[in-house]
């Protein structure tokens, strides 16, 4: 999903500055060309609820130097209101095929701009996260923060998922929702306890049992093994796993001492651990910046567990 966030003064430089942290396609649009250049000399940081996070290799222009030749999924409009009903009708023509734009000012902008512009264009959107603006490019992020998105005519659409997918940080019950997320866990978390019981563990009960219904033969019914599942996502689902947040800051993770313990067991004892491997070497990866943390390596992991 290609993003432009238009408006980067408390809010929407804080949302960039994360948004780029965690791989996403951000391009960003200033108010004027002495604004971009200003931008792309200092990059964004965020300090304050949520962590530091820097990022200082951005694709900002001016608005007015965005023309056709630029089509985006996602127009995030971060202005005040005024500038936003000003702006929205210029930047529709940057629209891809079923994109939309996002206004999350308060009030009512969106019911203002998909009168004007159709309803089709807009999609309905609030956000509560408080920031300040220390000056151009560094700002404090003062509480969590929530963005509400959904189709003004009320409910949730399957553009209005996509873009919540996009925009979202990764806990483990969005992790879950999504059929690479579960394929990845299935065979990652197999290859650990096979690993675990070839060296002779004694496993120990903790939010569910260790060993899933019907393990290592998938002899139980589906809806067992889900039920193991839901029970796990009940307990940890709403945590942003703090492998996540290490790459958003931009330090290095535990992941030798998680996955990469796996693997060396595992070779040490005969137990194949493929998955646990790849997963090791792609965090290695993102860790040197070679990679971003993007959803399509998780689509790519999941294609591997057919092998």
């Amino acid at each position: 999903m290609q993003i432009l966030i238009v408006g980067i003064g408390a809010l929407g430089g804080t949302i960039a500055a994360r948004a780029i942290r965690t791989g996403l396609p951000v391009r960003l649009a200033a108010r004027n060309t002495d604004s971009a250049k200003a931008l792309r000399r200092s990059g964004l940081r965020v300090s304050g609820i949520g962590g530091e996070v820097r990022a200082d290799d951005i694709d900002v222009a001016a608005i007015e130097d965005y023309g056709k030749g630029d089509q985006f999924d996602l127009i995030l409009l971060a202005t005040k209101a005024q500038d936003a009903l000003e702006v929205a009708p210029h930047v529709l023509g940057l629209l891809a095929r079923e994109g939309a734009i996002l206004p999350i000012q308060n009030g009512g902008v969106a019911r203002v701009l998909a009168d004007r512009l159709g309803e089709d264009k807009i999609l309905g959107g609030f956000s509560n996260l408080g920031a300040t603006m220390v000056e151009p490019g560094v700002y404090e992020q003062k509480n969590a923060g929530h963005l509400l998105i959904g189709e003004l005519a009320g409910g949730v659409s399957e553009r209005v998922e996509r873009v919540a997918r996009a925009l979202g940080s990764q806990t483990m019950r969005q992790f879950m929702e999504t059929e690479a997320g579960r394929k990845v866990f299935r065979r990652t978390y197999e290859e650990a306890l096979s690993v675990a019981l070839a060296i002779g563990t004694r496993l120990e009960r903790l939010t569910v049992d260790p060993i899933p219904p019907g393990w290592p033969t998938n002899s139980a019914a589906e809806e067992h093994y889900e039920s193991w599942v839901e029970a796990m996502i009940a307990f940890y689902g709403d945590i942003k796993p703090s492998m996540l947040q290490d790459f958003e800051r931009g330090r290095k993770t535990e992941i030798d001492f998680i996955n990469g313990y796996v693997v060396t067991l595992g070779h040490t004892f005969g137990v194949p651990v493929h998955m646990n491997a790849t997963i090791t070497g792609l965090v290695h990866q993102i860790e040197r910046r070679v990679l971003q943390p993007t959803r399509d390596r998780m689509n790519e992991l999941a294609a591997q567990t057919a092998d």
